[in-house]
């Protein structure tokens, strides 16, 4: 497993992280055993996986419960834990008690990357609660990350980073304490490459991406766009008339989409390896990806995305793979926020 360094720290990070959301199991992604979490966390854990990436709002915290429960047996140190905070709880006395909240879920001391897991505006709130109060009255960002550099001093979080903000909310902040930033990153959303990426990357802030495989998109077992189920069709890439769970009110780009998957497909004949294969090795050789998060609901998946992270990915296969999904990124445009319109983009 090959480790990336956070910038301006000495946290190395296995450049395949695994995703806690599912852990705990919800209404989203349905029931997950514990002992297939555990079975999960200790596989990572022996193949050289440190980074586990969880925050408060998975499954109402279930998923740092879970996770810490999976954890009580390795070595504490061996391991980089990955949580955040909800918009709505960044008041000062609110997020220290909610992150000594995940401490106690988590059963450890401390939280090594403490993030704010949107930006801190009304519109991203209520998407966390009902409480009109919070959500007229937003938290300052500059009083979070006060208390963010308090919890840091407290010895409750090493450090602290940033999740789904965009590089204009990135330039309204100029904090040097913020040393990653939590993006939605694959071959069917390269918004990021537009301005957060290179960004992150000027400003030495590491990215951690999540959704390597589109939630099962890009894996390869959908022939069509109708078997993609319903909570997995509700991006900017799908059309919201045909699909009542959509809020983001756009006609979609389900040609555009449509033209990149066939492109994918035809690229994998060309070699040999799985769609997911193909697509985890393209997010993890870009080097100014830190750390890539992919889920695995038990150890044949994990295996499988760790075979991928090994597999050999030329540089024409790579530029082939940009060039068939050109037409969608920009079809998409900059907008990062998959689940909104581009005007009520939350980044």
């Amino acid at each position: 497993m090959e480790y990336r360094v956070c910038k301006n720290t000495c946290l190395e990070l296995s450049v395949l992280g695994t995703g806690c959301w599912t852990f705990g199991g919800g209404k989203y992604w349905g029931i997950q055993d514990q002992k297939d979490v555990n079975a999960v966390v200790h596989a990572s854990f022996d193949h050289g996986i440190n980074y586990f990436d969880t925050a408060e709002a998975y499954n109402e915290g279930r998923s740092e419960t879970s996770l810490g429960e999976a954890i009580k047996e390795i070595q504490r140190d061996k391991v980089v834990i990955g949580s955040k905070v909800s918009p709505s709880n960044c008041y000062k006395e609110t997020m220290i008690r909610y992150c000594e909240d995940s401490l106690k879920r988590l059963q450890t001391d401390y939280i090594d990357i403490y993030m704010i897991h949107w930006p801190i505006h009304t519109h991203s709130i209520r998407h966390f609660t009902d409480d009109i109060h919070i959500i007229e009255n937003p938290p300052a960002t500059d009083e979070a990350l006060e208390t963010l550099r308090l919890l840091r001093q407290q010895g409750k979080i090493r450090y602290y980073g940033m999740s789904n903000f965009s590089s204009n909310r990135l330039r309204d902040i100029e904090d040097e304490g913020i040393i990653v930033n939590e993006l939605p990153y694959n071959l069917l959303c390269r918004g990021i490459e537009y301005d957060t990426l290179p960004y992150c990357h000027e400003k030495n802030i590491g990215i951690i991406s999540y959704m390597a495989l589109f939630q099962g998109i890009l894996s390869g077992k959908y022939s069509s766009i109708e078997e993609i189920p319903v909570m997995q069709r509700r991006t900017r890439h799908f059309d919201s008339r045909k699909n009542k769970e959509c809020r983001h009110g756009e006609d979609g780009a389900e040609k555009e989409l449509l033209i990149a998957l066939d492109g994918i497909r035809r690229l994998c004949k060309s070699t040999g390896f799985s769609m997911s294969e193909v697509a985890i090795q393209w997010v993890v050789q870009n080097n100014m990806i830190t750390c890539a998060l992919t889920g695995a609901r038990d150890f044949n998946q994990l295996r499988a995305n760790i075979k991928a992270v090994n597999l050999p990915l030329s540089q024409e296969m790579k530029n082939e793979l940009e060039i068939v999904t050109a037409p969608l990124m920009n079809k998409l445009g900059r907008h990062i926020d998959y689940y909104e319109s581009a005007e009520n983009d939350r980044t």
